[in-house]
């Protein structure tokens, strides 16, 4: 039995779709899961290091890694009409150099934030210190991201959506992609199948058993959202639709990366599915 390491953040969407896993529901005679839960930008950062064997990224960062990472077909988080929101304090008119924090230079919506206010000043913390460096007045305003774009102090009001920003962007209305899963190229390839497997049936089981996982996270304490919120948040980024990427998705990652390099992120654009695991090759090798 081979051991790769899995690394989440700790937001309630990645809890969630893990520990169908963790719990033991979805389980393999050939693999074994050892879990991690870290912020999004300390997982990015990490895996430009090439350092977890699957680990949770945000989109934007995926063409970095693409020579070390395939891209996951599962546990992906889509925004549909909602995602990142920009706030500041309340009637604060925002100047066109503002500061500004973001959850991390390689975050989505940091991406599509600096193309749209390339003159804002930028400050990279960890999402959930934002929303006080907003309120205290260390920053004009900031990014919030997870959780925290549900409920926040009433200081404070949304300028604007990262989905507007992205819609202008991609002059068409797709889903917004915020995250997704990348493993490792190092790993053989079928065991690389049967992990993404695995990853794709925890998700479908939690999606399956929503309400009785959902009860044990906040019973553990493993989420920092209360019952209500948290069937809110997991409808939005947990959902049917996180299971398996379809082809509105492929569409939504190949727009972003576009963009990306039509504004200097990336040196050549790419396309989604020419990153994927090649699960064919399984039917193909046993046939």
């Amino acid at each position: 039995m081979s051991t790769y390491t899995v690394a989440h953040s700790p937001d309630a969407d990645d809890v969630f779709m893990f520990y169908a896993i963790k719990f033991g529901w979805v389980s393999s005679k050939y693999i074994r899961f050892e879990n991690i839960a870290l912020d999004i930008e300390t997982l990015n950062e990490k895996a430009l290091q090439n350092y977890y064997d699957i680990t949770a990224i945000s989109f934007a960062l995926y063409p970095y890694i693409k020579n070390d990472y395939a891209l996951l077909k599962t546990a992906v988080s889509f925004g549909k009409g909602y995602g990142p929101k920009l706030i500041k304090k309340r009637d604060k008119r925002l100047k066109k150099n503002f500061k500004v924090a973001l959850s991390g230079q390689y975050t989505t919506n940091a991406m599509l934030f600096r193309i749209a206010y390339p003159n804002a000043r930028f400050v990279y913390m960890n999402f959930l210190e934002i929303e006080k460096a907003v309120v205290e007045g260390r920053v004009d305003a900031g990014v919030l991201i997870h959780e925290s774009i549900l409920n926040f102090d009433e200081s404070l009001e949304v300028e604007k959506e990262i989905w507007d920003i992205w819609i202008e962007l991609a002059k068409k209305e797709l889903p917004l992609p915020l995250g997704g899963m990348a493993l490792r190229r190092s790993i053989p390839l079928l065991k690389a199948i049967e992990s993404e497997n695995m990853l794709i049936k925890a998700v479908q089981v939690a999606n399956k058993h929503k309400d009785a996982i959902s009860k044990m996270l906040i019973e553990r304490n493993l989420v920092r959202i209360d019952d209500e919120k948290l069937k809110i948040y997991l409808n939005m980024y947990a959902n049917e639709d996180s299971s398996l990427m379809n082809e509105e998705h492929y569409e939504a990652l190949d727009r972003l990366f576009e963009i990306g390099f039509e504004h200097g992120f990336y040196d050549t654009p790419i396309k989604a599915k020419e990153y994927l695991i090649p699960s064919e090759y399984k039917n193909v090798r046993f046939c």
